[in-house]
């Protein structure tokens, strides 16, 4: 795992540093500016081999604090540099009007409207406008000069931003008012750890490649920190030593009816490919003959009703329950309450067509739920179930810090006591207790092949067999969708749904070596 923060948390931090005397705020800014230059010449080595033009564009507060240094040291390497600044000097804080007279003594500040815009005009742009303290939208000169990093894709390619791409907001990767362009760059650097907007909403697409630049702070955020789901849990390869195949667990998918059981045979097979010792398909009459010629490994029920399915869910042996994946509305609102009240029942997982058949009552889902549940809405079907903070989500913000996918998400786990899984190349997990996590698809971990029919309903079966196995609600959806991430990854153009249970074995074994 690994900490991000939101803008406030890292102001806090950098606090308190400076008022323990650990450092300055000109030290600070001082390591930042190194950071941005170490990154870019990691980026594009061939800027390091000899001077170039740089364009440096600066902000009324710390963020272009940080952009005087770059271009001071940059002048120092023997650069040619022009700086452009959108403000008032004499509103700039302390530490950056100090970096902006150090500035003074090497060259020029002209006014941003004047700004080169175009690629042709220097071989590197640093946004150095605005970072993560942005509350309110571009305007003015700013605007149109973010506007042109967007038009001009080659001017793009050479763009460096420091700490987030000017016009993002940094606690949810939105855009603060919509039609208002945001900077895009080529690279990203920001310091001490990510921020929530780097990996959320428009945030992987505006920052291009993102580097953590470490600025020599050691303390932590306080509570409710969002972290990075990177690595599976360490209990994932190795099964317990038992003596049968129920001491791995045993999981129980409920299918729909003739023509709609695909969905749970996706799922069934990715709880047993994860290592559900059993896997048992409930089916209803009429989709028994078409789920029996389909599997082998795979175990069969017939789950007519309400009253078969709660006789067998009183097998003490079964602990883990999907409901879902192609189930049908109807048979939903039948079964999903008998699974709900089954005590002890170590786990449920709730997808698709299980949220959906609360649509019009969401309420009475909720008074349903417990803390060993698992639901694993897309955003459709979370709108439908928690109406009201996808409409926060999807509303334009007009200032920051804007409504996030991670605010929502939190809120949904504390409003249903349960864990909320928000899928995505973004997926958010939240528990009701606070503690939230984003598994990210994005930058180096890129999986746009999970973009197919059926990927969310093998997710949902990972879940439940980790579940199965013993997992805690958070622990097992955390895993889950990191290995679900992987199998994509591994597998590469071409998957299809069918592929993600199949890839698994592989990228377990290669967690071993």
């Amino acid at each position: 795992m690994r900490e991000i923060l939101t803008a406030a948390q890292m102001r806090a931090i950098e606090l308190a540093a400076i008022e323990s005397g650990v450092v300055t705020g000109l030290e600070l800014m001082e390591r930042a500016g190194r950071g941005v230059i170490e990154a870019v010449f990691e980026e594009w080595p061939e800027l390091a081999k000899s001077p170039h033009h740089a364009v440096v564009v600066c902000g009324p507060g710390n963020n272009g604090g940080d952009g005087f240094v770059v271009a001071r040291l940059l002048k120092e390497w023997g650069w040619q540099v022009e700086v452009f600044f959108f403000g008032e000097p004499s509103k700039l804080p302390p530490d950056a009007k100090l970096n902006y007279e150090r500035w003074l003594k090497l060259g020029t500040v002209d006014d941003l409207v004047h700004a080169p815009k175009f690629a042709h005009e220097a071989d590197l742009f640093v946004d150095a406008l605005f970072g993560t303290g942005l509350r309110r939208p571009l305007e003015g000169a700013a605007l149109a000069w973010a506007a042109e990093r967007v038009s001009d894709p080659d001017a793009q390619a050479k763009t460096v931003a420091v700490d987030m791409p000017s016009g993002l907001c940094s606690d949810s990767g939105r855009e603060l008012q919509d039609g208002t362009e945001t900077v895009l760059a080529a690279l990203t650097v920001s310091f001490h750890a990510p921020k929530l907007g780097h990996f959320l909403g428009w945030g992987p697409f505006k920052c291009g490649r993102m580097v953590v630049a470490d600025i020599g702070l050691a303390e932590r955020a306080e509570a409710e920190t969002v972290r990075l789901v990177m690595s599976p849990q360490p209990r994932i390869i190795d099964k317990a030593e038992v003596a049968h195949k129920y001491g791995c667990g045993h999981a129980l998918i409920l299918t729909g009816g003739a023509g709609k059981t695909g969905a749970a045979r996706l799922a069934a097979r990715g709880a047993l490919r994860i290592g559900a010792g059993l896997v048992t398909l409930g089916v209803p009459p009429s989709a028994q003959m078409e789920v029996a010629s389909q599997i082998t490994a795979l175990m069969l029920r017939q789950v007519r009703d309400a009253e078969k399915f709660a006789a067998i869910l009183e097998d003490p042996r079964l602990n883990a329950v999907c409901l879902g994946p192609g189930l049908g509305i109807e048979r939903a609102r039948d079964l999903v309450p008998v699974a709900l009240r089954a005590a002890h029942l170590p786990g449920v997982v709730l997808d698709a067509d299980a949220l959906t058949a609360f649509q019009d009552a969401p309420q009475t889902l909720f008074a349903m739920l417990h803390e060993r549940c698992v639901l694993t809405p897309h955003a459709g079907e979370f709108a439908r179930v928690f109406p009201d903070l996808a409409e926060a989500l999807s509303a334009a913000p007009i200032k920051g810090p804007a409504c996030s996918k991670v605010d929502a998400a939190r809120d949904a786990a504390r409003r249903a006591g349960c864990v909320v899984l928000l899928k995505g190349p973004d997926t958010v997990i939240a528990a009701p207790d606070g503690r939230c996590s984003i598994n990210s698809a994005q930058y180096e971990r890129r999986a746009p092949w999970l973009a197919t029919a059926g990927s969310g309903d093998v997710l949902a079966g990972f879940i439940t067999g980790l579940l199965a196995r013993g997992f805690p609600p958070m622990q097992a959806a955390e895993t889950a969708a990191w290995l679900h991430v992987e199998c994509a990854r591994s597998f590469g153009p071409g998957l299809i749904a069918e592929d993600l249970p199949e890839e698994l074995p592989s990228v377990l074994r290669a967690l071993e070596a």
